[in-house]
């Protein structure tokens, strides 16, 4: 976890100083740390600044992930000073059976932006996790609630530092959903050297964006069923690779032509309306 010494300031000869002492845990020699004023801090908790995470579409979650999302919390917000943070991704399912936590860092200024690598390694050498960082401003984040399915997916089942409300009309974008879709065509070329959780994936991917180009409303929840439902199978057992390849495969490319069929027409009405 994060380390804190209360050190005091030292007046030297040419270069005042902090001691620390030898026997402690982090702060290893040659690491840069970030000092700040004692009464600062105590302001800043006084002033009541909130670590504490927001919910959203999480019903439960380990103690053991709610514990390492708040030090996750702290020190980002000591490294910079976001807009806001979003913990989304495998990380929140249940169990352990994630590579790594996403993490969205939502800034307002520019000047606000810091080296993602300096973050990703800090949070390793603080937690021993590996962490996928994104810095995303705010206009960003609704522009791509408006065309892209799978920002609406990350944020309907996430844990934030602050609460947000992301009202974005949505706007199709039909040739970006089908560079988007493109992703999931590897699925049928490469069923049997994907695992569970790569298929899951690429179905979730294409399920999320017919149901896009529909119009339906999007959440984690809707598309699970949506793929049970389609596919005749329980989310558990695409994750667990127990997929009938014939079946399957047969399933999923009549959906998948559904889905290309639908934006493809799309693309040739908006092209009509241009030549109007």
């Amino acid at each position: 976890m994060v380390t804190e010494i209360i050190g005091r300031v030292s007046r030297g000869s040419q270069m005042d100083q902090v001691y620390l002492p030898k026997n402690r845990q982090g702060l290893a020699a040659g690491e840069y740390v970030l000092i700040v004023p004692l009464d600062r801090e105590i302001k800043r908790e006084k002033e009541g600044k909130q670590l504490k995470p927001c919910f959203y579409g999480i019903k439960n979650l380990e103690p053991i992930k709610l514990r390492i999302i708040e030090e996750i919390f702290k020190l980002i917000d000591k490294i910079m000073n976001p807009e806001n943070l979003i913990i989304t991704g495998s990380f929140l399912e249940q169990g352990f059976r994630f590579n790594d936590i996403d993490i969205l860092i939502i800034y307002e200024k520019k000047g606000d932006i810091k080296d993602i690598k300096e973050i990703e390694e800090k949070i390793k050498d603080n937690l021993g996790l590996k962490s996928h960082v994104i810095l995303i401003d705010n206009k960003t984040m609704l522009s791509g609630l408006s065309v892209d399915p799978l920002y609406s997916l990350m944020l309907s089942k996430s844990v934030s530092l602050k609460r947000f409300i992301y009202k974005a009309k949505r706007k199709i974008n039909y040739k970006l959903l089908d560079l988007h879709l493109l992703k999931s065509k590897s699925l049928i070329d490469s069923f049997d050297i994907l695992n569970g959780n790569e298929k899951y994936y690429l179905i979730l991917n294409m399920i999320s964006i017919l149901l896009f180009v529909q119009s339906r409303k999007l959440s984690k929840e809707i598309v699970n069923k949506e793929m049970e439902k389609l596919f005749k199978i329980k989310i558990e057992d695409i994750k667990e690779n127990l997929l009938d390849k014939k079946d399957f495969l047969g399933r999923y490319k009549r959906i998948y032509g559904k889905t290309i069929e639908l934006i493809f027409k799309n693309i040739k009405i908006e092209k009509k309306n241009e030549q109007k």
